[in-house]
């Protein structure tokens, strides 16, 4: 009987356990950054719109927490593109 580790190392499964390893790993950053990105807006928004905690959300309330979330994503997809102009031009990319 093999290891499974012995069976990676010894070829042909090797380069395609690794490529599916940094596929598995970058999904999950991703959704780590999307979780994050989640609870930064809730913070944030929540700080700046919701007066009063009760069991429902005033009209007011809520048009504010929907326009702080529109403009926080704006000025992030604002950020995230300028600072990829300023590495292609560094020759970065």
């Amino acid at each position: 009987m093999t290891d499974f580790g012995d069976s990676l190392s010894s070829g042909g499964l090797e380069g395609k356990g690794d490529k599916e390893l940094q596929e598995f790993l970058m999904l999950e950053k991703q959704k780590a950054q999307f979780n994050a990105q989640i609870h930064e807006f809730n913070d944030f928004c929540w700080d700046k719109c919701v007066d009063k905690p009760s069991n429902k959300l005033d009209s007011r309330t809520e048009t504010c927490l929907t326009n702080c979330v529109d403009r926080f994503i704006d000025v992030s997809l604002l950020i995230t593109n300028r600072f990829a102009q300023l590495l292609q031009k560094s020759g970065g990319m």
